[in-house]
């Protein structure tokens, strides 16, 4: 038997299911369903991604615990859920904040720190004031706090990363390996890794033997460096300034940035601000002394944090150049010799540049690298824009790091017979200062497993996308005691087959989890290093043209709508209404009309049993549905179906087993209402756990097929002919057709239209047609 996994993105537990849950979820069942119909093996879990500030913010306004509150929004989903008749196994199921899982979120985060993929350093990183706590580069948008919304400030703290951007390179070109993902996905991806090839370039820093080092995607430019950028928030920035008459003045603007997003900071339209720092560089190529000013557009943590500028060739260098006055020198003319505007950003001919002019800007980008490396001043790079991920948090709610501090040791592992390092239940939550783990002396104090003596503990906590970007793992072997699972029980499931969420999802959570995967392969516990073969990004439900939200007020509750139509009309509609990929516009009357479909299934029988006669429609629903399943065109299948049962409606009589076939074909959509007509059906076991009807190509072949008759434009009659018929032989049977020549009644033929298996129009000249 084939192994099948499917698996929707697990939810938060908020206490209450919204219509984009009920969405995803069914969009996952049909499948599992359907796949288990066609005889696979299927792998359908659910659990909780259970950590996070919610449920710290609860205790923090109510009193209650963090993990009452967890679990008994847990208790109250998963109700939710198993009302919507949702496949799942249940047996499988885990929260992320259960010791027994954080244990191996832990046995993780030792794994990476064995093997030198975890460390702790000092950085400016994103703080948001609101959350006091540490925020991931994804995790600011548009300079806000993607949680709260709060505007972010910069904070110089030691903070827990992992190195990610060791495997920058394997995480782009690997997008390669997934056909299966929708190109929108990947190119997020690929442009949040953000690949560009360059050089790094040593400029001494006049009058010291120290140097800054710049990275550069355009070596061909480095003779029009007219002066040199440093990010405020740079280590050396301080030492650079200390004594200078400019030192009040770079203060002043160091300040000032650290209150600026970095949204702010680099936006095209934002204003560009600089201070002197009253140090000079020498431009490593011809010697030329040119000043170092300290810039809002300039970010640490891309490149080096340094930046040579070009104001004859940027946009940017060219309008803080023009602002403060600095020098413009066009190094690269038109290659039609013309007069161009500066900033001239095209390729060209290079002027301005010694031993290079007259090269192609292209080729002097290879010669001049080739050049600042033989001369030892640098050397040709490979940058990305991703950044190492910060996982520390300074919160409760989330998996604790573990590693100890000794006085005698330094930074000590915690030894993995010593996990899982529990989260103190005696703590508490005011919502000011420190984090309450930090407060918490039993929590803290410790011993060293080296030495022995008096120790403390770290009091981060883990980003709670560290639990999310393995959970796909567990579910292979969640009662696994020993390891986080079994080697051989992850190699017959993984991939996931079938993975579904929604597209907000791109960079952070299926970054990391990609991340996560190819770690784990490469020490030996996997076979894969790609954990989703196959994404499938669900859009947004909408109502009124706006996301369903509280703050708005047009939020539906699934509840409600199972209340009143019962579980499969919600399931239905929610499938019928719109391609699963694009955003579903909420409809009361469609709502309606897909309750009336289940009602008219109903009836059929009422129907009269007998021979079957339909049995082409039968046969083309069948192809039909199981085509547009195998595609993910869920509302198309479903509207075959409701063809095919308007037609035995219509019909004289049916067979049993021509009702048969639509019940299965309709399981894995409406599966509570399939189940009750199996039975009334008379059949034993359940409608969907029968094999997944086949078509029967030879029942789609038909001996006659009906033509619709026309004179001028009107419908005067249909008839049955053969499908094999030509337009030349439908022509030459107008003409020989005694029941037709009764319709023309002597009239002269002008024109005959003729479309094989659809149409004969016939153009006469005479009074009447």
């Amino acid at each position: 038997m084939k192994k099948y996994y499917v698996l929707e993105m697990f939810p938060y537990p908020s206490g209450n299911l919204h219509m984009g849950h009920v969405r995803n979820y069914s969009i996952g069942d049909v499948v599992a369903r359907y796949k288990a119909m066609q005889g696979f093996d299927v792998l359908h879990p659910m659990g909780w991604d259970s950590f996070g500030l919610p449920a710290e913010n609860a205790a923090i306004k109510n009193g209650t615990p963090p993990a009452a509150w967890t679990y008994k929004n847990i208790d109250v989903m998963r109700e939710q859920l198993q009302k919507l008749n949702l496949s799942y196994n249940w047996d499988l199921e885990f929260a992320t904040s259960s010791p027994d899982y954080y244990k191996f979120t832990q046995w993780m985060f030792l794994t990476f720190f064995n093997n030198g993929l975890a460390y702790k350093n000092k950085s400016y990183v994103n703080w948001c004031p609101d959350c006091a706590t540490v925020l991931a580069n994804e995790q600011v948008v548009n300079g806000n706090c993607e949680r709260c919304k709060a505007t972010v400030d910069k904070k110089d703290l030691e903070q827990w990363f992992f190195k990610i951007t060791d495997y920058a390179q394997r995480l782009l070109d690997d997008l390669d390996k997934l056909p299966g993902w929708p190109d929108k996905v990947k190119s997020m991806q690929a442009n949040w890794i953000g690949r560009s090839e360059g050089a790094e370039v040593d400029f001494q820093i006049d009058g010291s033997d120290k140097k800054l080092t710049v990275f550069t995607t355009r070596p061909d430019t480095i003779f029009g460096v007219t002066y040199m950028v440093i990010a405020p928030e740079h280590p050396l920035v301080k030492e650079l300034i200390a004594g200078t008459p400019q030192e009040a003045e770079c203060l002043a603007l160091i300040k000032k940035v650290q209150n600026q997003t970095d949204i702010d900071r680099t936006a095209t339209d934002a204003a560009k601000e600089g201070v002197f720092s009253g140090v000079h560089m020498i431009n490593p190529l011809n010697g030329e002394k040119i000043p170092l000013y300290l810039a809002n557009y300039v970010l640490l943590d891309y490149g080096t944090g340094v930046v040579m500028a070009v104001p004859g060739h940027d946009d940017r260098d060219f309008e803080f150049a023009t602002k403060y006055n600095l020098p413009i020198r066009p190094v690269i003319k038109p290659n039609d010799g013309e007069e161009k505007e500066l900033p001239f950003l095209e390729v060209g001919t290079i002027i301005n540049s010694g031993e290079f002019d007259g090269l192609d800007s292209d080729i002097a980008n290879d010669k001049i690298t080739e050049h600042i490396e033989n001369k030892g001043l640098g050397m040709k790079k490979v940058n990305f824009r991703l950044r190492d991920w910060l996982i520390s948090r300074q919160r409760y709610w989330g998996a604790p790091i573990p590693i100890i501090y000794c006085d005698k040791c330094g930074i000590v592992p915690v030894p993995e017979k010593d996990l899982p390092v529990l989260l103190p239940e005696n703590v508490k939550f005011t919502g000011q200062g420190k984090s309450p783990l930090s407060e918490c002396e039993e929590f803290v104090n410790c011993k060293c497993p080296l030495c022995g003596i008096d120790a403390k503990r770290e009091t981060d906590t883990m980003d709670t996308f560290v639990c999310s970007s393995w959970y796909f793992l567990r579910y292979c072997d969640p009662k696994n005691t020993e390891l986080p699972f079994s080697k051989e029980k992850a190699d017959y499931w993984m991939g996931v087959d079938q993975y579904i969420g929604g597209v907000e999802h791109a960079i952070l959570h299926l970054l990391y989890a990609r991340f996560f995967t190819k770690v784990l392969s490469d020490f030996g516990y996997l076979s894969v290093d790609e954990p989703f073969e196959n994404l499938l990004t669900q859009g947004m439900v909408l109502k009124d043209g706006t996301k369903m939200s509280k703050s708005v007020g047009n939020v539906v509750s699934p509840e409600e709508i199972i209340e009143k139509y019962g579980a499969d009309t919600a399931r239905l509609f929610i499938l019928f209404a719109a391609p699963p990929e694009r955003d579903l516009e909420w409809n009361d009357d469609a709502v309606e009309g897909s309750y009336r479909f289940l009602k008219r299934v109903e009836r059929l029988f009422e129907k009269k049993f007998g021979e079957s006669k339909l049995r082409f429609d039968v046969h083309k629903c069948i192809k039909k549905v199981t085509e547009d399943i195998d595609r993910f065109h869920f509302n198309t299948a479903i509207s075959a179906i409701m063809e095919l049962v308007n037609v035995m409606s219509k019909a004289d009589e049916i067979s049993p087993d021509d009702l048969q076939a639509v019940i299965v074909m309709l399981s894995p959509f409406a599966p509570e209402t399939t189940e009750i007509l199996w039975k009334k059906l008379g059949k034993s076991g359940n409608a969907g756990e029968q094999p997944w009807p086949k078509f029967d190509p030879a029942a789609l072949v038909v001996s006659e097929v009906e033509v619709v008759v026309q004179i001028n434009g009107k419908i005067k009659t249909k008839l049955m002919l053969s499908p094999d018929m030509t337009a030349a032989d439908m022509q030459d049977f107008v003409k020989t057709s005694e029941d037709i020549q009764n319709l023309i009644n002597g009239a002269e033929i002008v024109k005959i239209i003729a479309v094989p298996k659809k149409l004969i129009n016939i153009v006469v000249r005479q009074n009447g047609f």
